[in-house]
Parts: structure tokens; C-alpha cells; sequence
């Protein structure tokens, strides 16, 4: 299994957005992160310095919000909708998108189901709970 460090998908982002500011090739998984990363203008300044970026700090108390992990749940989200893992989530997260006619939204509701999953799991010391994650994206889609 590949388990990039923190400073891999740091470095990953910020090299995806240069790509895309300098217009030079780019990998398909580049070009979605670039994606995500332009529909959060916020997170620019961020992600143009490298090396602040490796540098910088997200901890809860600090009250910063970590743009690299909110980045990161978008990726896993299109991972997951492209192979529909775990099974149904495409299909929940296109009806969540064609409620809130938005699929960035979406990607936000389906990010506040997938971060209470880990929670719990992290919290219970038990496996990740894909149908809960699942149940909570189709239940707001259907809200």
C-alpha cells in the first residue's frame, strides 16, 4: 500500500498547482488535483511556496485550516467515485451533487461523512466503516 508523509502530498500539491501556473505537462492525477486546487483560490498563497508549506503547522488549536488535508479528501473522493469504493458511493455522491447542483459542495458534505468515519475508527481502535461513510453520503443526498 502507498503511504506518502505528510511532506510527499505537501510537495505533490504545491509541484501539481506549479505545473498548472507554468502550464508545463502534467500527470492525470495532477491534473485532478490541480482541478480541486483552482476551485479553492483560498489556498493559493499556500500552495505557491514549498517550502512554507512543508514548514507550516495545521494543528486544531492553531485554528488554521489545513488546506493539504482538505485537498487530499477531494482526491480520495474522485478516487473512490471512479472505482465506486466502497460500492454505491459514486452513484450517492452524483445524487448529493445533483441536489446541491454542485459537485465541489458535494465533495464537501461527502468530506464531513468520510473525516466522521475515520473519527470513529480512529476513536473505537476498529476499521474504517465504509457502509456508515456510504449511509451518511446517501442520506444527505436524499435529505
Amino acid at each position: 500500500m502507498f503511504q506518502p508523509s505528510q511532506h510527499d502530498v505537501r510537495r505533490f500539491l504545491c509541484g501539481a498547482w506549479r505545473k498548472r501556473r507554468d502550464g508545463t505537462p502534467m500527470t492525470p492525477i495532477e491534473t485532478l488535483a490541480a482541478m480541486w486546487i483552482a476551485e479553492h483560490p483560498e489556498y493559493d498563497s499556500e500552495l505557491s511556496d514549498e517550502e512554507a508549506a512543508l514548514a507550516a503547522d495545521y494543528r486544531v488549536e492553531g485554528g488554521r485550516a489545513n488546506p493539504f488535508l482538505h485537498l487530499s479528501m477531494h482526491l480520495s473522493i474522485s478516487e473512490q467515485c471512479s472505482i465506486d469504493q466502497p460500492t454505491g458511493i459514486r452513484a450517492a455522491v452524483e445524487a448529493l451533487a445533483a441536489r446541491l447542483d454542485s459537485l465541489h459542495e458535494a465533495h464537501h458534505q461527502a468530506m464531513e461523512c468520510l473525516g466522521e468515519m475515520i473519527w470513529r475508527s480512529q476513536r473505537n481502535g476498529t476499521p474504517p466503516d465504509g457502509q456508515a461513510y456510504l449511509e451518511c453520503v446517501q442520506r444527505r443526498a436524499s435529505a
